[in-house]
């Protein structure tokens, strides 16, 4: 193949992925790899700009609008911004806006706001009332979807005190993430298919025919651009541009900030990788804009982009790969899960070789099979999951996978519980579930035993020391120092290790158990109702449920647990080594000023980490829950807090503490100041 057709066939196969995401919100491949397509073209047109058409796609906006709404032209055209994907990349780029504009790099003021990744949007004023809205399409020719942009609640249908003509605020429509969680819940339940992600389900309602289905799903629009179409801009920045927008009461992105020069900028844009995570919508990148707006007109536009804004693109989160095979493994509590072993590809910003399936419905429902082409998703420190196959025209698949009747390890039937989707190895003795859970009774939020890794409790159940948690306490000196990697010291520090964990709380050693549904939240609250162990396995089901924080779920798997004589063997084994069993109404000296309280912490608090913010809490007879509810007493707020917690907090009126009033919180119950 020749260069002119590599081109040709770059162009076709870059015109049908636009075609899939601007017109039918159903992108084939992640954007990561459409990213690499559009570089790959450009450097081909770079290379031979004799191959370069006016209506290639590296020179052109979106893609041409669909025919199910009336087209509506823009007054001004809805371009796109051009991508940087490293520092060195934004830097050369803030540096040469700097040289445009004859000024110092360490100078240049730089508006920095996050890149929302949902459908953009035109909205048009005329005296104040909304007219008409319009999406981005090709960038000058867009869809009419006023009457579904009407049910959207934070779009105002008048701009208060507005004297001028026609005004154009353009933004971005999108589903906060707990909105899309709440959304694809309700469509489980329905029984209807469920959204990718956040931007397709975004688009996607937008376009409804119907607009009472667009005002079902709960959108969000946040500005970033106010076009004046009659007439001259009164303001000379951008940042006063936003302020008006929201006063007129519009959504602005609260972490927008302004910046002095090339370094700070940079800077900013490492605080949206770092925390993408905590804010309540999806981001796919940062946006950095001129702050001044003679200085954007000085540096004008290309055909597609302004020179006066980038975006640079955080590390993908979405990748295609090969699926290699599916294997399944076998956890604590014997839950058999589907997971596909993968051609290693790099995703936000580590290799994965391995991601989840969940279970056999699922796998089921996304119909990948070995071999297929697959989007594979990682999202900060979440397991990587396979998301779906990519079709391949002309490409046959393989067989339909089958979920396996019997556990890889031990050979013992697998059988689903009742209605649950999971799948389980029913045989306690599956040397997987013993592996799992010795593992999970020692790790850090359980017992924390150090030096009881992974490969030293195979080590151990190999050799046939251990079978049971229980064992772990009967281990001597001399039972490891003839083991292989272990000497006297090394022997007698494991032990000792172990020997140290009798002391640990009740509410650890519950979680230690690995009791299903019971994680540290509700362990601490059982353990804080009841206080021994011998009073709990004593309560009756009635009683577990009354625990703030438990409720029949938990209850139930908790009395089922406490009823099996595997599990009342172990715990008397327990016992008959010395394990506490209790939990301590509170520590030596200190108050329970929280008794009763639950506070949820969010973001850093200075002279704590996580576990030690909640240690504190629950301390002092508070609980310390990882989700905002009526019932919580307040959320403490420290750096960088998750919006999602923030914004949950506001809408339930719940105070927000400043972090620096934690001490004073953990010391009295109360605090001297609040968070607006």
């Amino acid at each position: 193949m020749n260069v002119a057709e590599h081109a040709a066939r770059l162009r076709a196969e870059i015109e049908r992925h636009n075609v899939a995401y601007f017109a039918h919100d159903a992108p084939t491949i992640p954007d990561a790899d459409y990213d690499a397509l559009v570089a790959e073209l450009r450097e081909l047109e770079r290379l031979h700009p004799e191959l370069r058409t006016e209506d290639s796609v590296t020179q052109t906006v979106g893609a041409p609008v669909a025919t199910t709404f009336r087209e509506v032209r823009h007054a001004e055209p809805m371009l796109s911004l051009d991508n940087v994907f490293d520092v060195e990349e934004l830097r050369a780029w803030g540096e040469r806006a700097a040289k445009g504009l004859e000024l110092d790099p360490a100078t240049l003021v730089f508006a920095v706001e996050p890149k929302i990744d949902g459908l953009a949007l035109s909205i048009l004023y005329v005296g104040g009332s909304l007219v008409q809205a319009a999406t981005r399409g090709d960038g000058r020719v867009g869809e009419d979807v006023t009457e579904n942009v009407r049910t959207i609640r934070n779009v105002p249908a008048e701009l208060p005190g507005v004297a001028r003509g026609r005004v154009e605020v353009r933004g971005e429509v999108f589903l906060a993430k707990q909105d899309f969680l709440d959304l694809n819940a309700r469509q489980r339940q329905l029984g209807e298919k469920e959204f990718a992600n956040p931007r397709n389900a975004a688009a996607g309602s937008l376009r409804q025919k119907d607009p009472s289905v667009t005002a079902s799903r709960a959108l969000s629009f946040l500005v970033y651009q106010l076009v004046e179409v009659d007439g001259a801009s009164p303001f000379t920045s951008y940042v006063d541009t936003i302020a008006q927008l929201a006063e007129w009461g519009f959504l602005t992105a609260a972490e927008t900030t302004v910046e002095v020069g090339v370094e700070a900028m940079i800077t900013r844009t490492d605080w949206f990788e770092e925390h993408r995570h905590e804010l309540r919508y999806q981001i796919d990148g940062v946006v950095i804009k001129i702050d001044d707006l003679a200085q954007r007109g000085r540096l004008g536009f290309t055909s597609r982009a302004p020179r006066w804004a980038i975006a640079r693109k955080l590390p993908p989160e979405e990748r295609t790969t090969r699926l290699l095979a599916i294997e399944v493994s076998i956890g604590r509590t014997g839950r058999a899960t589907p997971y596909a072993v993968l051609e290693p590809v790099v995703v936000a910003g580590s290799t994965v070789s391995m991601a989840t399936l969940h279970n056999q419905d699922q796998v089921a429902l996304k119909d990948v099979r070995p071999g297929d082409l697959v989007i594979v998703r990682k999202a900060g420190d979440v397991i990587p999951e396979v998301v779906s196959a990519v079709v391949e025209p002309g490409t046959r698949r393989g067989a339909k996978w089958k979920f396996p009747s019997k556990c890889p390890d031990c050979g013992g039937p697998l059988e689903r519980v009742g209605e649950e989707s999971d799948t389980y190895c029913v045989n306690p003795a599956c040397p997987a579930q013993q592996l799992q859970q010795v593992i999970h009774f020692a790790s850090r939020e359980a017992l924390d035993i150090e030096g009881l890794g992974e490969q030293r409790v195979a080590q151990l159940l190999g050799e046939r020391l251990v079978a049971d948690v229980a064992d772990l306490f009967a281990l001597s000196v001399e039972d490891l120092s003839s083991l292989e990697g272990f000497g006297e010291l090394s022997a007698k520090s494991l032990v000792d290790a172990i020997q140290g964990a009798k002391s640990m709380p009740l509410s650890r050693l519950l979680v230690g158990l690995g009791i299903r549904h019971v994680g540290p939240v509700a362990a601490r609250a059982l353990a804080s109702a009841f206080r021994t162990y011998g009073a709990l396995e004593g309560a009756s089901l009635e009683e577990l449920e009354a625990v703030e924080g438990v409720g029949p779920v938990i209850a139930r798997s908790v009395y089922h647990y406490f009823h099996e004589d595997e599990s009342r063997e172990r715990m008397a084994r327990l016992a008959a080594a010395g394990l506490s069993l209790e939990e301590p109404s509170s520590t030596a000296g200190v108050e329970p000023t929280l008794a009763g309280r639950a506070v949820v912490v969010t973001g850093v608090v200075e002279g704590f980490s996580r576990d030690e913010a909640e240690a504190a809490i629950v301390e002092r007879g508070g609980t310390s829950p990882g989700s905002v509810s009526k019932k919580t007493y307040c959320v403490v707020v420290g750096e960088a807090p998750g919006a999602a917690k923030v914004s949950r907090a506001r809408d339930l009126g719940v105070p927000m503490v400043a972090a620096e009033q934690f001490g004073t919180l953990l010391e009295t119950g109360s605090w001297n100041a609040t968070l607006a």
